[in-house]
């Protein structure tokens, strides 16, 4: 069997991260008897200084023909932030209906985390973040004193909306911005995240929201959360306000399992959960569509400065690869991946410097692959 995979290294320390990644998972592959072909899109910065081009529709009609897209970064000072973030990243997440954001934050044996007395026993549970509406559907804008008319357009696969807005101000300027959520998004990823709590041993899911203050979007996300519930009578269900459970996270890890957040809130505590499993280097995810094409990436940036440097940790690119080949239906691949992370981490002489060690992003590609290899 051969998978074929279209591969974006995009900007920054991307393109490096990238060929570790694909390294390790060629190292995966030849182990389990299956093929990998690469193709490499040159999305990114350079595409887009060069033609003025984000992402057209013929490569997005393109990368739909496959199940999964490996992705290193996107972001470059050379551009105006959001402009590369928004005109492919986002873009390619609400092309592809990528509804779930996937994050596992699992502290490893071997990595040090800032929680006192908390170990690898204590930090493992699964972020499920809506991925294509709430406050990132994109819509917004400014209006200065006196009367304006603001109209905006969402388009998804599960609906058409249109927003009007007449607006009368007597102040200087004003900047508003649009965020909404519908039941049948809502649902979906809830009912993802209710799948995916009943196939753990925990059989627990955590809900996310702000419906105390925020209380017609969030009260809303409550409501059907409840509605869900009653069709999985076999996991417990908590809920927990934003500000609340980035205090948990910290103080009682734990108490988590599974937890699921609308688009913001996930956003704001995966970043937590990167640090509390050791840092940003060690964070992976993927972007979801389980019936049709997904994309895996590390959720940190493009770090342009240190690009070209050869120091930057891969090893959240490499677990993103293993959750790539478990999404193409290799989970035994998949888990040899991980457990070569962690023997590496454990075994503590080839690291990074995030880390506290001396090794290039290079050395810890080969290690990992090695471990792979000779397991």
């Amino acid at each position: 069997m051969i998978y074929k995979v279209p591969v974006i290294p995009g900007d920054g320390i991307g393109p490096e991260i990238i060929a570790e990644g694909k390294k390790v998972l060629e190292a995966a592959a030849d182990k389990h008897g299956f093929g990998l072909e690469w193709m490499e899109h040159s999305l990114g910065a350079e595409h887009f200084l060069e033609t003025g081009e984000l992402v057209g529709e013929e490569t997005l009609k393109e990368l739909g023909r496959y199940r999964a897209i490996y992705l290193g970064s996107i972001g470059d000072p050379r551009v105006k932030p959001g402009v590369l973030e928004k005109g492919i990243l986002l873009a390619m997440r609400f092309y592809f209906d990528q509804y779930i954001n996937l994050r596992p934050v699992k502290l490893l044996e071997g990595v040090w985390t800032p929680l006192k007395d908390k170990g690898p026993q204590d930090i493992d549970f699964i972020v499920v973040r809506e991925n294509t509406e709430d406050f990132y559907i994109g819509q917004g804008g400014r209006a200065k004193a006196g009367r304006s008319r603001a109209e905006f357009e969402v388009m998804r696969s599960l609906y058409h909306v249109k927003f009007g807005l007449d607006i009368e101000s007597d102040g200087d300027e004003i900047a508003f911005q649009i965020g909404m959520v519908s039941k049948k998004g809502c649902r979906r990823v809830m009912e993802y995240a209710f799948e995916l709590a009943a196939s753990r041993p925990d059989r627990h899911l955590s809900s996310v929201d702000k419906a105390n203050v925020l209380s017609d979007i969030y009260g809303f996300w409550r409501e059907i959360f409840e509605e869900t519930a009653a069709t999985y009578p076999g996991v417990a269900t908590d809920f927990n306000f934003v500000d609340a459970i980035t205090m948990w996270f910290v103080k009682n890890p734990e108490w988590f399992d599974v937890v699921v957040a609308p688009n913001m809130f996930g956003d704001i505590i995966t970043d937590l959960g990167a640090m509390i499993q050791g840092g940003l280097g060690l964070a992976p995810g993927a972007n979801l569509n389980p019936e049709g094409t997904s994309m895996f990436e590390p959720i940190h940036g493009s770090a342009p400065k240190y690009k070209g440097q050869n120091k930057i940790n891969p090893i959240a690119t490499i677990w993103s690869g293993a959750l790539l080949l478990e999404h193409l239906g290799e989970p035994n691949a998949a888990r040899d991946v991980v457990a070569a992370i962690e023997a590496n981490l454990r075994q503590g002489s080839i690291r990074t410097y995030d880390l506290g060690g001396t090794s290039t992003t290079s050395e810890v590609g080969d290690e990992v692959a090695r471990l792979i290899k000779e397991s």
